[in-house]
């Protein structure tokens, strides 16, 4: 569990400094330079990200059962990742609604995909790792609402680039639950549904 921990730490923690820490960042920047900078950071968020596979593959072996979900919670969790995906592929730079009017889709994505884990999770492990990316997500996405949005103030929404956008988030659902989250994570996220 402690690998797990301390991979939460490093990767969650590097990915709050522009939460906590907004003044240094810019500082590290002016002082490195932002190619170096963004180096270190993609380094550390790596080692973090490697310590949760790590951390959590371990600690899944033996797991602590808080609650089993039921059929309901596992279909919700299951269109929770739709609109998961659908948000992810609106952060993609294109003048689509999802990510002209909602400014920060992706921070929003990975709170629905977390609450989603939640739902359709019920161990301690679940519990602590997707408990952490849905609080730094909540404390991210309200941070990020301060910060100026990387695109002109008043762009005109494109209807095919937001169709377009739907239907890549559709596809990309489409083809992780059939197949790459059991490649990837060695669980179906249709186990269990009858």
């Amino acid at each position: 569990m402690m690998i797990l921990i301390f991979g939460l730490i490093i990767f969650l923690g590097s990915h709050s400094i522009r939460i906590f820490a907004e003044s240094w960042r810019t500082q590290m920047i002016s002082q490195l330079g932002e190619k170096k900078f963004k180096g270190v950071y993609t380094l550390i968020s790596l080692l973090g990200f490697a310590l949760i596979i790590v951390g959590y593959g371990q600690v899944r072996q033996n797991p602590i059962i808080l609650w089993q979900p039921n059929a309901i919670a596992m279909y919700f969790a299951l269109f929770l990742n739709l609109i998961a995906f659908i948000l992810l592929a609106g952060s993609a730079r294109s003048n689509n609604a999802i990510r002209l009017k909602l400014k920060h889709p992706m921070i929003l994505g990975v709170k629905v995909w977390a609450l989603a884990h939640l739902l359709a999770n019920g161990t301690l492990v679940d519990s602590i790792l997707f408990g952490s990316f849905l609080i730094w997500a909540v404390l991210d996405f309200r941070s990020a609402r301060n910060r100026p949005v990387p695109f002109a103030q008043n762009p005109e929404v494109s209807n095919k680039a937001t169709i377009l956008t739907v239907i890549s988030g559709l596809i990309l659902w489409v083809i992780f639950i059939l197949g790459v989250h059991q490649w990837l994570i060695g669980v179906s996220p249709l186990a269990g549904l009858g």
